[in-house]
């Protein structure tokens, strides 16, 4: 197996949350991987106040997830609702049923519910995603409350609530996915962490759609870093933990060239890759990720490809599960 590609059993995909397999939100599993020293350890994600230390700070993503999918009536496409730019269009997938749409042209319109209407402007990536003109009743994010459903893909049968798809840090609509590194975290284990010393500071960035079959690079997306934030980063005594290639993303993108984190609004492409490497990230918290994601080259960055390679080789040979709903990767220096 390589960094970058590998073989994922079916059998590894998460189809349901955990709690409909009998498991509270943070029973889910957490491999631990130590830079220093190659190690590898399997732990329950309820483990982790003991895994840290005091002084540690958590960086968590406070962007919650919108039901950014709206079906086309009377046909059996769906508009995934991907990311708004700063022009004021959206990026936006279509999906036919759970399978990608490549039949889109330039021109379409799309009637939705509502009286809403997309219509896309030009193709931004491999003909997946599309800039397009949205006009509804309203801002998009209240017109998707009313209208939309939680995007999901063909690992996962059945639908499941928009509260599925929450995290505890969540409080500003805006990711057409859920930022799923901070799903197993509970408002108990929150205040354990506390309890033992650990900092919790947010950031805001707001995710798009990253289907799983397209395994594209990152494309601008909108993001914040509070002056609170900067101040306690640039004054840790422990070590910088972001939860999710999120927090990474908008951690990293406000960085100054003398290393310090400044508090920054707008939107990021910043590309993260073991050339470019991190100049805040210490240690990140993070899902398993599929074969050939770009996702791979950030952890790569932050871990180095050699504990990549033991942490998934060891996932796979025990049994973790995958995507949203599934394990935790838990990556320190």
């Amino acid at each position: 197996m390589t960094v970058l590609d590998f073989v994922l059993p079916a059998e590894l995909e998460a189809h349901d949350p955990p709690e409909a397999r009998g498991l509270t939100r943070d029973g889910v599993r957490l491999l631990v991987g130590r830079a220093g020293s190659g190690a590898v350890a399997h732990h329950r994600f309820a483990d982790l106040p003991d895994l840290l230390e005091p002084g540690d700070v958590l960086v968590v993503n406070t962007s919650a997830t919108m039901p950014a999918a709206v079906r086309v009536p009377g046909s059996e496409l769906s508009v995934h609702f991907s990311t708004e730019l700063p022009d004021g269009q959206w990026l936006v997938e279509l999906r036919r049923g759970l399978a990608q749409y490549s039949a889109a042209r330039s021109g379409d319109v799309l009637a939705l519910p509502g009286g809403a209407t997309v219509t896309l402007t030009a193709p931004y990536s491999r003909g997946r995603l599309w800039h397009a003109l949205i006009d509804a009743d309203g801002p998009v994010p209240a017109y998707l409350g009313r209208h939309g459903q939680p995007i999901r893909y063909g690992y996962v049968p059945r639908p499941w609530p928009l509260s599925s798809y929450q995290t505890v840090f969540g409080t500003e609509p805006g990711s057409a996915e859920m930022p799923s590194a901070a799903r197993p975290f509970t408002h108990e284990l929150v205040t354990r962490l506390v309890s033992a010393g650990v900092l919790v500071v947010p950031v805001l960035l707001h995710t798009g759609v990253a289907s799983p079959e397209a395994h594209e690079r990152p494309y601008p997306e909108r993001f914040a870093v509070s002056e609170h934030t900067a101040r306690v980063v640039n004054q840790a005594t422990g070590r910088i933990i972001a939860v999710g290639t999120t927090a990474v993303r908008a951690l990293e993108s406000a960085v100054r060239p003398d290393g310090t984190v400044a508090a920054t609004a707008g939107w990021t492409d910043l590309i993260i890759t073991p050339e470019r490497g991190v100049r805040v990230v210490d240690g990140l918290l993070t899902g398993l990720h599929e074969p050939r994601a770009s996702h791979l080259d950030m952890l790569a960055a932050i871990c180095g490809t050699d504990l990549l390679d033991r942490c998934y080789t060891a996932a796979v040979g025990a049994g973790y599960l995958w995507h949203e709903f599934g394990d935790l990767n838990l990556l320190l220096p």
